[in-house]
């Protein structure tokens, strides 16, 4: 583990509202929530991001997600949820270790999407083939 802060919750150095934990895995209440039952999920072993997390790791986070976003959801009384996760500070990402936002949503709750753009004539097949190529 490193010194990152998560790395310390896991550790037990900071405290922290948890949730859910197993031996791999930890799902905790953020501290700085958008809705009241804002909670995060983060896998123990350290990884920066989703780009070098190994897949035996993103193989076991999904049905935890689903299980925790679950709970959320009916006891906050949602009327939707977000499932959120950045990758580098550019992206937004405040703490460099992976970890998944599970965000409770409300019809009239202020919080806004990210605005729309669109492609130039071309640009999309463009991108569609140079992605589709590294795969």
């Amino acid at each position: 583990m490193t010194d990152c802060i998560f790395c310390k919750i896991i550790k037990g150095d900071i405290p922290c509202s948890k949730v859910y934990e197993d031996e791999d895995f930890l799902a905790f209440l953020d501290i700085g929530p958008v809705n009241k039952g804002h909670t995060l999920i983060i896998p123990k072993e350290h990884h920066e991001t989703l780009l070098d997390t190994p897949d035996y790791i993103m193989e076991r986070i999904g049905p935890i997600i689903r299980k925790v976003a679950a709970a959320v959801k009916s006891v906050t009384g949602a009327d939707g949820l977000n499932v959120m996760q950045s990758n580098n500070a550019s992206a937004g990402q405040i703490v460099p270790h992976l970890h998944f936002h599970l965000i409770p949503r409300f019809q009239k709750d202020g919080f806004k999407h990210w605005p729309q753009g669109q492609y130039k004539e071309g640009e999309m097949e463009e991108y569609r083939t140079k992605i589709a190529k590294l795969l």
